[in-house]
């Protein structure tokens, strides 16, 4: 899966994400390595694909303010299989947490335009 930088400096993958019924609609979506879940979704995204919902969940945020969210079932395209997640509902953009990457690498060229790569892991890490 590649993706980029942007002129922010955020790196950008695009997902293609399934609600119950079906119904896909792809979306551009930030990794966020500080974010320990699977990855976040509009409440507008949860309306338009009709996911359900699976439980309530909280976070710390950076500024050290605590939040509660709606966690939904969704399915994401990921490395060419359909993959069942949670995702956290939020007025923000969505984002790629570490849970969603987790068997992966991730390679980021950190430049505007920067090529974003994430490709599964292929052997053990070595212990020192």
């Amino acid at each position: 899966m590649e993706g980029a930088v942007n002129s922010a400096y955020e790196a950008v993958v695009t997902l293609a994400v399934q609600g119950p019924s079906g119904q896909t609609r792809e979306i551009e979506a930030v990794i966020d390595t500080g974010f320990s879940g699977f990855l976040t979704v509009t409440p507008a995204l949860v309306t338009e694909l009709g996911l359900r919902y699976r439980s309530r969940g909280w976070a710390t945020l950076a500024d050290g303010s605590e939040v509660t969210f709606p966690s939904y079932g969704v399915a994401v395209l990921w490395d060419g299989q359909r993959r069942y997640i949670d995702a956290d509902a939020a007025d923000t953009t969505p984002l790629v947490g570490m849970r969603l990457l987790d068997g992966h690498s991730l390679h980021m060229d950190v430049l505007d335009g920067g090529r974003v790569a994430i490709a599964p892991v292929t052997a053990e890490p070595s212990t020192p």
